[in-house]
């Protein structure tokens, strides 16, 4: 479900031998998405008993499941929002992006059919009102606010109609999810994006360094922790803007290893709302060679001004 990631960081991130961003997805047979949920997803009456080699270990994202779901057990023929816990953060509004866990039941015996606290990966939902995923989610994400666990009962026309995805999804199936909503990401203002790189000129850099421009008031990213930013690149020697992600929804990057090297050594220790410019030599990010497809010579120093909205 998530959007196509920007040219800058294609590029940096093919250089640097890397998975991409969309490592945080869910798998193609979440319920979430418009994809097809797998058949095998369905549990079944003679499975046969795991043994203890079987059990995968449990994540602390997993520890906070639910496990007692009281679900309509009738059709359910209104989407209906329920604040189980309360929220006390941003609410979300439509255009932002709302990161979740979420589990999936059917509305009328509660047959899980998916869920992402075992995958230990919450799920990126944006932008809202328009995101790929089905129109009860898009509905009743509005108004959500970060911090709030949520139930969703969504009627068979708001999920998958008189569509039969799988041997759990039948059709006509209403459907139920609780939520805990993790992060809600206000929706950024492309005419706030910085055009001047603001530190000084950089020239034969043996090693990265950050200043931040705007301390931010929110939440600290750390490592390991996914990143919702967006970015400006310059020339370091001369400061002239050669891209920007702004013109499209903001960035999801882990900060592990194997990303951009000047992005997550960079990172980390943002507060969200801050603005940090990183300048780097090309050993922390597209090589010796630059990058001539954005118009960075070879052996050029480079800044990014990162603007960070959620971590998560």
């Amino acid at each position: 479900m998530r959007r196509t990631v920007p040219f800058i960081v294609i590029v940096s991130l093919a250089i640097a031998g890397c998975s991409g961003s969309d490592s945080a997805a869910p798998a193609d047979d979440s319920v979430a998405t418009e994809q097809t949920v797998a058949a095998d997803a369905a549990p079944t009456s003679d499975a046969a008993p795991t043994t203890d080699a079987d059990v995968a270990p449990v994540s602390e994202a997993s520890a906070d499941k639910p496990t007692d779901i009281d679900v309509p057990g009738v059709d359910v023929e209104v989407l209906a929002v329920t604040v189980l816990t309360k929220g006390d953060g941003p609410i979300a509004e439509a255009g932002d992006t709302v990161i979740v866990d979420y589990i999936g039941v059917r509305a009328l015996d509660g047959v899980e059919f998916d869920n992402s606290y075992d995958r230990g990966t919450p799920f990126a939902v944006g932008p809202l009102g328009q995101a790929q995923v089905i129109q009860g989610w898009n509905d009743g994400l509005l108004g959500a606010q970060t911090g709030a666990r949520l139930q969703l009962d969504i009627p068979s026309a708001q999920a998958y109609g008189e569509a039969s995805r799988s041997d759990v999804i039948r059709e006509n199936e209403p459907l139920t999810f609780v939520i805990d909503v993790r992060s809600v990401i206000k929706a950024p203002d492309a005419s706030e994006a910085p055009t001047e790189m603001g530190v000084e000129a950089s020239e034969g850099a043996t090693d990265l360094s950050f200043e931040d421009l705007i301390e931010g008031d929110g939440v600290v990213l750390e490592q390991g922790q996914t990143a919702v930013f967006n970015l400006v690149l310059f020339r370091a020697d001369s400061g002239v803007l050669l891209d920007s992600t702004w013109t499209s929804e903001p960035i999801q990057l882990p900060m592990a290893d194997g990303q951009f090297e000047a992005i997550v050594q960079g990172m980390p220790g943002m507060k969200v709302g801050g603005r940090r410019a990183i300048t780097f030599p090309p050993a922390f990010g597209f090589g010796e060679t630059g990058n001539p497809q954005v118009g960075l010579p070879a052996g050029v120093d480079a800044v990014l001004v990162v603007d960070l909205f959620g971590a998560y």
